[in-house]
């Protein structure tokens, strides 16, 4: 199994980004993916952000997301990607897809997103 996170970078203050992730190894169509996040810091644990199910019909979002980001999915790519709109500051952090499933448990190496002026 391989998830590669790219599309991070640094914007401003109310920017977008949009990130993407390519997955291999497994059959991606099956399977939802989410995205997490983690702020710099210490002791700041990685946060959930927003999840697809496997033909994309159904989305969840953590409710401070809500509004500003959108996850989506092309299953013929084997790509799911994280729309992000008005980015603050506080979005700073290393953005991460996951696949979660019976036989494992699986993170990108994460793409850094700064927020800054």
């Amino acid at each position: 199994v391989q998830l590669v996170e790219s599309g991070g970078g640094l914007v401003q203050p109310g920017g977008s980004l949009r990130l993407s992730c390519a997955a291999s190894g497994f059959p991606f169509s099956r399977y939802a993916m989410s995205w997490y996040r983690q702020a710099p810091g210490p002791g700041k644990e990685r946060e959930f952000l927003a999840t697809i199910s496997s033909v994309g019909g159904s989305t969840n979002y953590a409710d401070s997301m809500k509004g500003r980001f959108t996850i989506s999915r092309d299953n013929a790519k084997n790509t799911v990607y994280l729309q992000m709109n008005s980015l603050k500051p506080e979005d700073t952090a290393v953005y991460y897809c996951n696949v979660a499933a019976s036989w494992g448990n699986y993170w990108g190496q994460g793409t850094q997103v700064t927020v800054s002026s």
